[in-house]
């Protein structure tokens, strides 16, 4: 069992055009058995959250970027349904997006705007697998024309890409499997 972070836009045009996918998503890591992480925030990620519970998932982890629940909910007008766990960190959003990746065997992104751009650049800097599910617009749509442009990106970054939410995971989980392969029995 991974830990699969979903990132993606908590608000913007591409929550409209990603709602589908965002659930596809947290049906297929659900179907994989993983556990799921967001940051635990509306839109995207939070519709990712509750398909993943619909289908049966067993653990939807929150990284919230406020120190309390109080705080998550008042201040930054956050959801706590569909977790298992909020982590209530007090790191604010940039601290947030650092410890959400670092903290995931791999990221699936989809949409999004700066937040979800933030997210990519700590996967590539960290050696986070990450996968982009097409098809909501944003910056997921422009990220092939945004890794051409930073070259090189990393040495070894290993970066999916897919319209189908099932096939990404699988992607993932292969890839995830081969590089912890001697760890297999911890997982």
């Amino acid at each position: 069992m991974y830990q699969i972070c979903v990132s993606g836009a908590a608000r913007g045009s591409s929550v409209e055009e990603g709602k589908k996918l965002a659930e596809s998503i947290g049906v297929a890591i659900a179907k994989a058995g993983h556990s799921l992480l967001t940051g635990a925030t509306i839109g995207l990620p939070n519709y990712a959250a509750e398909a993943y519970k619909k289908a049966g998932g067993q653990m939807s982890v929150g990284i919230s970027p406020a120190a309390s629940k109080v705080e998550h909910v008042m201040k930054y007008r956050l959801p706590t349904l569909y977790y298992d766990t909020i982590l209530y960190t007090g790191l604010h959003y940039v601290g947030r997006d650092t410890l959400l990746i670092v903290s995931s065997d791999a990221v699936v992104s989809i949409g999004g705007r700066l937040g979800t751009l933030h997210e990519f650049t700590i996967a590539i800097e960290s050696d986070t697998p990450i996968g982009f599910l097409q098809g909501a617009g944003g910056i997921s749509e422009e990220i092939k024309m945004l890794i051409s442009l930073a070259q090189p990106i990393k040495k070894g970054s290993s970066i999916f890409f897919s319209d189908s939410a099932t096939q990404l995971i699988t992607e993932l989980s292969n890839h995830l499997d081969v590089i912890h392969q001697q760890y297999k029995d911890l997982y």
